[in-house]
């Protein structure tokens, strides 16, 4: 019955589906087909029982009489043609929606679990009996996504600047100058804290002192106490992120010791989203695994320690990891054998290299500033003719990378872009570009100013699935009127159904999303026929 239930939510919140008789069978070949591959993490071979589902949920409207038999008896033609499609669906990839694909990544028990974890069993510890592929369904196989990282020289810069850095070799030059030793097992005396805390001002010398021994700015034998050579600060810096996130730490990083035992999950999560997440979801992520059953978490003294602690930066809406500490993470990721890539710097590579690596999902910002830097390093001319010569005959949304980067240059590109009018893919970008800019330019014909509306929309299917109110505001605002969507399925293009589909669940205007659902029903007729 859970199953049902799922299918009736999703037709209704997705399809317009308000009561039972709603139903129809192309409603059951959009939520088995469309719905379901974009929003349910479930495994190919799954699919038979959801169709199960669905069966007996048609069974229930015929008995009820919400469907008539000749309904019924179509519906039941079409889930027998969907039952063999389905699973390959939920297999593919591209079909994932954003959040589908977060999850896929990360692993499906990774928010629930903190992520992958040090303590996670290494691959020598599995099972004889697994396949040796390099890929399990642990959370510590799970890929992690290329960051993009600072010069060492501003790395170490930032690490010595960390207010707990910078305390730790306080607690270090205070100890050497009094002549101070640490217990028999290398600990900080009591006396010692005590006077630290009222000397130095420190909340947790104790914490410090664990800190200058693990990173090796000191060295214990058994009471003696000298400097250790000077260790590059980055040294310093990575032994430091990998005590805080790995070790017994008993709430004196956070100040909640539930909390200091997931902190790698929750940095984990942060490495792994490389974007600012707003305060709220950081809450919701501790609250959903489990922390604040415990007791109250004071999320702002949280952050504040994080902060000390160099690891995160906030504003009053946003966490993100600092440099420093993407760059810590990474090499504890490397040093437990994981792969950890590095996101290559765009700025001096060729244009094919800069679309796929603009493609490879890095944050807006840091595209942002490799397309500025990768322009300004040519003339309008060079860039308009390598971007849009590495996109002759390429899919849809490697063309409109370019032709965005491309609608920045001024009229000095001219040259360069007209060369591309008698490619029938390029030439109802170009036209438009050229008319946008009051030059001389062809007239777009019906056929090309549909081709280049489902082009262009192509490209706002991943954006559209991240955030789908701000994609819908925009088409209120500017999408095509109901006219154009009417005849978009008599287009040759090979996302026009994506397209329509996309339209049909995501526009305001339940008339024109209704447009849109009819038109992607023609366009996948056409496809077949």
């Amino acid at each position: 019955m859970d199953e049902v239930r799922l299918l009736c939510d999703y037709a209704s919140d997705y399809l317009d589906v308000n009561e039972l008789g709603d139903f129809t069978p192309v409603t059951f070949e959009e939520l088995l087909l469309n719905i379901y591959p974009r929003k349910v993490i479930a495994p190919p071979e799954s699919a038979s029982e959801t169709v199960a589902a669905a069966r007996t949920l048609v069974d229930f409207l015929l008995s009820t009489e919400e469907i008539g038999g000749k309904m019924a008896a179509r519906m039941r033609t079409v889930l027998d043609r969907i039952e063999p499609e389905m699973p390959i669906a939920l297999a593919d990839t591209s079909r994932f929606g954003m959040a589908k694909s977060l999850f896929s990544a990360m692993g499906a028990d990774s928010l629930e679990q903190g992520g992958p974890h040090p303590g996670a069993e290494s691959p020598e510890e599995r099972s004889a009996e697994e396949p040796a592929t390099g890929i399990c369904d642990c959370p510590g196989c799970s890929p992690l996504p290329p960051v993009r990282l600072a010069s060492r020289e501003a790395l170490a810069e930032g690490a010595l600047r960390v207010p707990l850095v910078t305390d730790v070799r306080r607690l270090v030059q205070w100890m050497l100058a009094g002549g101070r030793t640490p217990t028999v097992k290398g600990r900080l005396r009591v006396r010692d804290a005590a006077e630290a805390t009222a000397q130095l001002a420190v909340a947790d010398p104790a914490l410090l002192w664990d800190l200058a021994v693990y990173a090796g700015l000191v060295e214990v034998e058994g009471v003696a106490i000298f400097d250790a050579d000077a260790p590059d600060p980055l040294d310093t810096w990575a032994a430091v992120v990998e005590f805080l996130v790995e070790k017994e730490t008993r709430g004196a990083v956070t100040g909640a010791p539930a909390l200091d035992e997931e902190l790698y999950g929750l940095c984990d999560m942060l490495y792994r989203l490389q974007a600012p997440v707003p305060v709220p979801i950081v809450m919701e992520y501790i609250e959903g695994i489990g922390l604040t059953d415990e007791g109250e978490i004071d999320l702002v003294e949280v952050v504040r320690r994080l902060a000390y602690c160099g690891v995160v930066e906030a504003d009053e809406e946003n966490l993100t990891l600092t440099p420093a500490a993407v760059w810590a993470l990474r090499e504890l990721y490397t040093g437990l054998g994981m792969e950890a890539p590095e996101a290559a710097d765009l700025a001096a590579v060729d244009a094919s290299e800069l679309i796929e690596g603009l493609l490879s999902g890095i944050p807006t910002e840091m595209a942002e500033a490799d397309i500025e830097a990768w322009l300004g390093g040519r003339t309008a001319e060079e860039a308009a003719a390598q971007l849009l010569g590495a996109v002759s005959g390429a899919p849809s949304v490697a063309r409109g990378i370019a032709v965005t980067i491309v609608d920045r240059l001024g009229p000095d590109a001219a040259p360069a872009v007209r060369r591309h009018l008698e490619e029938a893919e390029l030439r109802p970008h170009v036209i438009h570009w050229l008319s946008a800019r009051g030059l001389a330019a062809p007239a777009l014909t019906q056929q090309e100013v549909l081709w280049m509306s489902v082009d262009t929309l192509a490209l706002a299917i991943s954006a559209a699935e991240d955030d789908p109110e701000s994609f819908a505001e925009n088409m209120a605002a500017s999408g095509p009127p109901a006219h154009v969507i009417d005849e978009m399925w008599r287009v040759d293009h090979p996302d026009v159904v994506q397209v329509l589909e996309l339209l049909g669940r995501s526009l305001n205007d339940q008339n024109i999303a209704k447009a849109a659902r009819k038109a992607a029903f023609k366009a996948r007729s056409r496809a077949i026929g």
